[in-house]
């Protein structure tokens, strides 16, 4: 590896620590309450070295909120959200509750930074109407594919029921951020997704592999 090479690695893993570290700090205290003094020190270098990768605190945010799109992005694929029947998307939902148990940082991220987001002039104010609104639509085609495959309960009003997913989703997160042992994420959502299908959303190989 060359020191050009060795350089830019050693950017890119800067890079990296930088953003772990604004995300458990954003998720304890929320933006608001996140200096970049303290993220600076937390990362073991000065604040105009953070300065080098993010001249403000509003472009580590982008960041942040880029690093989880992308990695929840690649978690759908994996579980075949490209599929004509819209199963691959309803399987990523439970997949993505499963993995949000091992991560309470990003769900205390996200808790914490929803809430502040209410505030119109809130950096991530857009970002979360839009998340949703990307969620929504997202969670409805999946529906509309399974519905075109013959999959979906005919009573089921597929608008309204990915609000309600969307809804459960979040709420879910909060309660088992606040009491872990009483909340199984994966289970209820899997659960309120079952009850609109005709189908099973797993098979048999793939319920004992999840369990």
């Amino acid at each position: 590896m060359t020191s050009t090479e060795q350089g830019y690695a050693s950017g890119r893993a800067r890079r990296e620590k930088i953003i772990a570290v604004a995300t458990a700090l954003f998720g304890r205290v929320g933006f608001n309450g996140a200096t970049m003094l303290e993220i600076a020190a937390e990362c073991g270098i000065s604040r105009a070295g953070l300065s080098h990768h993010f001249p403000t605190k509003e472009s580590l945010l982008e960041a942040v909120l880029a690093t989880r799109d992308r990695e929840d992005l690649e978690r759908f694929r994996r579980n075949g959200s490209a599929g004509t029947d819209g199963l691959g998307i309803l399987r990523g939902m439970v997949d993505l509750a499963a993995h949000n148990t091992e991560v309470p940082g990003i769900i205390g991220l996200y808790a914490v930074l929803s809430a502040e987001a209410g505030d119109p002039s809130h950096p991530a104010h857009q970002y979360f109407i839009e998340r949703y609104e990307r969620i929504r639509k997202g969670t409805a085609r999946a529906l509309r594919r399974a519905q075109d495959a013959g999959y979906l309960d005919d009573d089921t009003d597929i608008d309204d029921t990915a609000i309600e997913l969307t809804a459960l989703m979040d709420g879910l997160q909060v309660q088992w951020l606040l009491d872990p042992a009483s909340v199984d994420m994966p289970a209820v959502v899997r659960r309120r997704i079952e009850q609109v299908l005709t189908v099973p959303l797993f098979d048999a190989d793939e319920t004992r592999a999840a369990s």
